[in-house]
């Protein structure tokens, strides 16, 4: 679990090569911008296993250098002591939260709380597609880091107003 005090969010996506280190990276920045980060802990994991070991799909580490995010990030999968380390673990589709969440229920100690994270979008646009599978001429990682931006803003928002 993190320290006393502290907060924990996993961000999940099927791959953790798109949505879920896009979020964990703009999380940190804006944690760090407010001065919080030492208040966090924050990571970014899969549900499946198709992409441990490999870094970040090269079109979303271009939008987050693009957009000044700082972004470090190995792909991993969850693990079932993620469900006893963190205390907020993000989803981006439903299919992530049904992954989770019979996970979860054979983890004897799940204290985590599983949610989409477009759960906090006020337009209650509660999914987050995946954009590995979309042309690259829709200009969908922009569109993602946009997206994934103003859901987390609202997740920051409301988890930050706590202190």
């Amino acid at each position: 679990m993190a320290a006393t005090g502290s907060k924990s969010v996993l961000f999940v996506c099927l791959g953790n090569i798109c949505r879920s280190p896009i979020a964990e990276a703009v999380f940190r920045k804006m944690a760090t911008d407010s001065g919080v980060v030492d208040k966090w802990r924050i990571d970014s994991a899969a549900t499946s296993t198709y992409e441990i070991g490999n870094t970040p799909d090269h079109r979303g580490q271009a939008c987050m250098k693009r957009h000044g995010v700082p972004m470090s990030h190995v792909a991993r999968q969850v693990t079932k002591d993620d469900f006893m380390n963190f205390e907020y673990i993000l989803c981006m589709d439903e299919s992530n939260l049904s992954d989770l969440n019979k996970k979860a229920k054979s983890v004897k100690n799940s204290t985590a709380k599983i949610e989409l994270l477009g759960s906090y979008d006020p337009q209650n646009q509660r999914i987050i597609k995946d954009p590995y599978y979309v042309s690259i001429q829709l200009n969908c990682f922009p569109w993602l880091s946009f997206r994934t931006k103003s859901h987390v803003l609202m997740c920051f928002i409301f988890k930050i107003s706590e202190y």
